[in-house]
């Protein structure tokens, strides 16, 4: 797994590439975790290069979304593939999330 972070304004854009499985998540969630504690309050994470994601990378996410509210912040996904699209749908998790086709479009979504 590897991350890229770019800054638009005060919005975080967080390309993630690989899999995002229970090997890990803990370095997934440590890095988010670091963000918000630094004060990110806008994350978009853009997922068009995440290949697979198992039920602990899903839960990792639903973590960094809860400690994000918590905070005052918001989390947007951006660029799922359909197989992990599909991870949210099948756990009736979709409700929870705001997805864009475009970390553009999720950009945009925040002014």
């Amino acid at each position: 797994m590897k991350i890229n972070i770019d800054k638009d304004g005060d919005v975080f854009i967080c390309r993630l590439k690989g899999e995002i499985t229970f090997s890990n998540s803990p370095e997934l969630r440590k890095s988010f975790i670091k963000l918000i504690d630094e004060q990110a309050r806008k994350l978009i994470l853009d997922l068009e290069k995440v290949t697979y994601m198992d039920s602990s990378g899903l839960a990792t996410l639903v973590e960094i979304l809860q400690k994000l509210k918590s905070s005052g912040g918001q989390l947007k996904l951006a660029n799922l593939q359909e197989m992990v699209k599909s991870v949210f749908e099948i756990t009736k998790l979709e409700q929870m999330f705001e997805f864009y086709p475009e970390a553009r479009q999720a950009v945009e979504s925040f002014k």
